[in-house]
C-alpha cells in the first residue's frame, strides 16, 4: 500500500494528442496512487488504437472510464460521487458508456454491475488488454466484466502514452502486484501476486523516454525492492526456477545498475520501497552512481515491534534502525521519507511513544501520515477489532504530524548556504517569475527564472527555506546538461 497519493492529482482527466481519423471520445479520470495514473496511460494507449481520442468534456464522451483506488474509504466515496454524476449525464446522453477500472473494480465487481447497475463495464488492473473486446460486448447491449488477476501481465509490450506530462519526468512501471500480506492493506487482493517486468523492455522504455528528451524517470512498483526477473513468472515461484535461470536473474540492484549505466545523465528515482526487502546491495549501488537520486521512501507504519508484528511487517524496529544506519553510512546526504499509520487496532500509548521515538532517531525529511481506517477484505478487518477511539487516533496523528513538521524544517535548514543541483520541472505555484524543481533529495526548490528553461539542470544557491521548500538563486548550469 505504500503508494504516495498525490492529493493535487486526484480526479485529473487525461489529455493526449488527438489522432486524426479517431472519431470516438474517451474520458479517463484517475484516482489513487501513481500506479493508477501510469495504468491510465496504458489504457489510453490501447484505446487510441481502437479509434478513441481523449476529451475532458464529460457531455461529449462516448466512453467514460474511472480508474479507482481502494486504499482508503475516502477514495472509494469520492469515486461513488463521480459515478452518480456520470449517471446524471447518461440520462441526457444515453449512448455514453461508463466503466470502472483498477482496484475498486477488483473489490466491488458484483455490486457495481448487478446490485447498483451504475456501470456498464468493470475491468481489473490486469485486464486492460481485454478492453477492446469488453467495449464490443457493451455496445451489443451486454454488461462486461474482466477482473481476472494474472500471473503474467506486466504490460511490458505496451508503450504508454505520456499524459499530462511536463516532458521532464516520467514513471516506468517495473513490477505489478504485491506478495507482502500486510494486514491493513488491500493491494494483494486488488492487484494480485507479484511479478516483474523483463529488464530489456524496461530499458527500451527508458531509452525511448531519453530520446524524447525526458531528464528523470521513476521506477514504479508496489514494492520495487523485491523486483526479480528470471525469465517471467511469479516472484514466489523463483524457488522452482532452473539453475541457469537463478544464475542469470536480475534483482533490483542489478536493474538500477543497468539503467544508471545506460544513461549517466538521466536522474533515476524509485518508489516504493519495503524495509524488509531493501538489501545492502541496493544502497551500495545507489551510492556508486551519482545519477541515482539520493532519496528513499521507506515506509515503516509504526515504531512499535508489537504493532509491526500485528501488521505483518516482516522486520523489527532494530532491523529498521540498522537499515537507516547503513543508508546514513554509505550515503550521508540521502533523504528518507516515511508512511505512518496511527491508531492501528490494539495500539497503546506506549506503542505510540515508540513511533515518536523512532521518528526522533531517523528525523525524516518528509512523511505521509494517516489515522488507521479499516479496509474490508483485509486480514486486520477479519481478525482485529478497530478498537482505538477516533479522538485518540486524531490526537496521536496530530502529534506525529507536528513532530514531522519539526523534522522537515530541520532537514531543509541543512541546505541553507549550500549550492544544490535542481532539475527545473515547472513554474512555481506562487509566482510566475520563479521556476520550481527538485533536488536529488526530492526537496522542492524555487528560484528566479532568469534565462533558464524547463528541463535544465541548474546549480542553485539556497538562501532560505520553509519546512517544505528551499528558496534560492541560480548560479549557473550544472554538469548534467
Amino acid at each position: 500500500m505504500e503508494k504516495i497519493i498525490d492529493e493535487k492529482q486526484q480526479g485529473n482527466s487525461l489529455v493526449m494528442e488527438p489522432k486524426s481519423g479517431n472519431g470516438r471520445k474517451l474520458m479517463i479520470e484517475s484516482y489513487g496512487c501513481q500506479m493508477n495514473f501510469s495504468d491510465s496511460e496504458i489504457v489510453a494507449s490501447i484505446l487510441a488504437k481502437e479509434g478513441f481520442n481523449t476529451t475532458q468534456n464529460l457531455e461529449e464522451a462516448d466512453l467514460v472510464l474511472i480508474n479507482t483506488c481502494s486504499i482508503r474509504d475516502k477514495a472509494e466515496q469520492t469515486v461513488r460521487k463521480r459515478l452518480e454524476k456520470y449517471n446524471a449525464v447518461k440520462k441526457i446522453n444515453p449512448k455514453m458508456k461508463v466503466g470502472v477500472l483498477g482496484c475498486m473494480a477488483e473489490r466491488l465487481k458484483a455490486q457495481f454491475l448487478e446490485e447498483e447497475k451504475i456501470v456498464d463495464l468493470v475491468v481489473g488492473p490486469d485486464a486492460y488488454k481485454d478492453l477492446p473486446n469488453l467495449i464490443n460486448e457493451v455496445e451489443e447491449g451486454r454488461n462486461a466484466v474482466n477482473v481476472i488477476l494474472s500471473k503474467e501481465e506486466t504490460y511490458g509490450d505496451i508503450s504508454p502514452v505520456r499524459l499530462q506530462s511536463n516532458g521532464v519526468s516520467a514513471f516506468v512501471s517495473i513490477t505489478r502486484g504485491c506478495d507482502n500480506m500486510c494486514t491493513f492493506c488491500v493491494v494483494p487482493f486488488t492487484r494480485g501476486r507479484e511479478r516483474s517486468r523483463d529488464p530489456q523492455s524496461i530499458l527500451e522504455e527508458v531509452n525511448d523516454l531519453v530520446a524524447k528528451g525526458f531528464k528523470e524517470v521513476t521506477l514504479l512498483g508496489q514494492n520495487v525492492d523485491s523486483y526479480l526477473w528470471y525469465g517471467g513468472g511469479l516472484k514466489k515461484d523463483f524457488k522452482n526456477a532452473s539453475e541457469i535461470q537463478k544464475a542469470t536473474a536480475t534483482n533490483f540492484s542489478g536493474l538500477l545498475k543497468l539503467v544508471a549505466e545506460a544513461h549517466p545523465k538521466l536522474r533515476i528515482r524509485f518508489s516504493t520501497s519495503n524495509p524488509q526487502d531493501m538489501t545492502l546491495d541496493v544502497i551500495e549501488t545507489m551510492a556508486k552512481y551519482p545519477n541515482i537520486c539520493r532519496y528513499i521512501h521507506l515506509p515503516v507504519q509504526s515504531g512499535s515491534d508489537r504493532i509491526l508484528k500485528e501488521m505483518n511487517r516482516l522486520h523489527t524496529r532494530e532491523e529498521y534502525f540498522e537499515l537507516i544506519d547503513n543508508i546514513r553510512r554509505l550515503m550521508p546526504e540521502c533523504a528518507i521519507s516515511q508512511d505512518m499509520i496511527t491508531g492501528f487496532p490494539t495500539e497503546t500509548e506506549e506503542d505510540h511513544q515508540d513511533t515518536l521515538s523512532l521518528m526522533e532517531y531517523v528525523k525524516y525529511d518528509f512523511g505521509f501520515m494517516f489515522a488507521y481506517s479499516e479496509r474490508p477484505g483485509t486480514m486486520a478487518a477479519r481478525k482485529l477489532e478497530d478498537d482505538v477511539p477516533e479522538e485518540v487516533k486524531k490526537r496521536r496523528l496530530t502529534e506525529i504530524v507536528n513532530l514531522q513538521q519539526k523534522h522537515s524544517h530541520y532537514r531543509t535548514q541543512q541546505f541553507v548556504g549550500k549550492t544544490v543541483e535542481v532539475l527545473i520541472e515547472k513554474e512555481s505555484k506562487k509566482s510566475d517569475e520563479h521556476w520550481s524543481g527538485r533536488t536529488t533529495q526530492n526537496t522542492v526548490a524555487v528560484f528566479p527564472k532568469e534565462n533558464y528553461k524547463v528541463g535544465d539542470f541548474v546549480n542553485v544557491k539556497i538562501n532560505d527555506c520553509t519546512s517544505a521548500t528551499l528558496i534560492g538563486e541560480a548560479v549557473g548550469y550544472s554538469d548534467n546538461n
